[in-house]
């Protein structure tokens, strides 16, 4: 008898703590919300005058808000493809902050090329600046038309 009121006493105990805490919504799931004071990125209106392809150049995304600073990227492109991620602005209010950008933007520029889109994933311990980094480089990307 004591173990099933001590097991139902624990059950009930979980089930509360699991009903407080706030789950987690990456950026672009239905159901999301972007953070505080986050920049909506663009949509795809921006398509170049060559019938929808995207033109060679340098484009630059939006500055996305982030809960630790912002982050900006402007993207080039050559021959249609992404050719090179260059890092405008991004979270540098302490050291810590410098320290999470210097470990986590190049992984992010490394990816982002690998792959010659924004569909790439975010670097644990940095998830804000990830998802401030993924807007922006798809915001520049709309922009070419990509």
């Amino acid at each position: 008898m004591r173990r099933a009121v001590l097991t139902a006493a624990s059950t009930s105990a979980l089930v509360v703590v699991l009903l407080t805490l706030k789950p987690h919504h990456p950026a672009g799931l239905p159901g999301s919300a972007a953070p505080a004071g986050a920049v909506p990125a663009p949509s795809a209106a921006g398509r170049s005058p060559r019938g929808g392809h995207p033109v060679n150049g340098t484009y630059t995304g939006t500055p996305i808000t982030t809960r630790y600073g912002t982050v900006q990227v402007a993207a080039t492109l050559k021959g249609g493809r992404l050719a090179a991620v260059k890092v405008l602005r991004a979270p540098s209010h302490n050291g810590r902050d410098r320290d999470i950008a210097a470990y986590a933007l190049p992984r992010l520029t490394r990816e982002a090329l690998g792959t010659h889109s924004a569909v790439i994933d975010a670097v644990s311990g940095a998830s804000y600046t990830s998802e401030g980094y993924i807007r922006s480089l798809q915001s520049a990307l709309d922009r070419a038309g990509v």
